[in-house]
């Protein structure tokens, strides 16, 4: 499973502007992270189209692309319409991206 991670807008914008996305490849993992990963990716999935409207300026936006299996699943998400799920996800990847 390969997971990239882009942060967009937001007041640091034009720091991360042209910086490439953030990944994670789970060969590189331990099995127990992996298990948690797809874990994370599911919960996060299951919630897609039930996000709240934003309303806040300079808001960042996230955006996660996963590809396992031939297939790929892309969540986007801003700071001020973070479903509980995609939260937990984007801590995990901050932590074990941080880690490499």
């Amino acid at each position: 499973m390969k997971v990239t991670w882009e942060a967009h807008g937001g007041q640091a914008a034009a720091i991360r502007l042209g910086l490439p996305p953030k990944e994670l490849e789970s060969d590189a993992l331990p099995e127990a992270a992996v298990g948690e990963l797809a874990r994370l990716v599911a919960a996060a999935a299951s919630e897609a189209g039930h996000e709240r409207p934003s309303r806040a300026r300079d808001a960042m936006s996230h955006t996660i692309t996963v590809e396992d299996k031939g297939r790929s699943t892309v969540l986007t998400r801003s700071d001020a319409a973070m479903s509980p799920a995609f939260a937990a996800l984007l801590g995990w990847l901050e932590q074990h991206i941080a880690e490499q």
